[in-house]
């Protein structure tokens, strides 16, 4: 799931850095990520994973970091599996 991540940050992150120097945990906001940027890669994963991410997901934390995208998909999954 992390490479999937990486390849939506690196087509719709629009991040000065590759993705691939970035350490998973790392602060995407601090690498680049604009507010705009962070909801076209919502929109990518959703569409990469066939989920809608929820209300309480919608903020910035839940794009913050590699690590906290995978924890939030995670969680979509699980619910919608259940």
């Amino acid at each position: 799931m992390k490479q999937t991540i990486r390849s939506i940050l690196s087509k719709h992150g629009n991040l000065p850095v590759s993705v691939e120097n970035i350490v998973d945990s790392a602060d995407l906001y601090d690498a680049g990520l604009s507010s705009f940027a962070s909801v076209q890669v919502m929109l990518a994963l959703e569409e990469e994973f066939d989920v809608e991410f929820p209300e309480h997901l919608l903020n910035r934390k839940s794009f913050s970091s590699v690590v906290e995208i995978e924890t939030a998909l995670d969680e979509i999954l699980k619910d919608q599996a259940a």
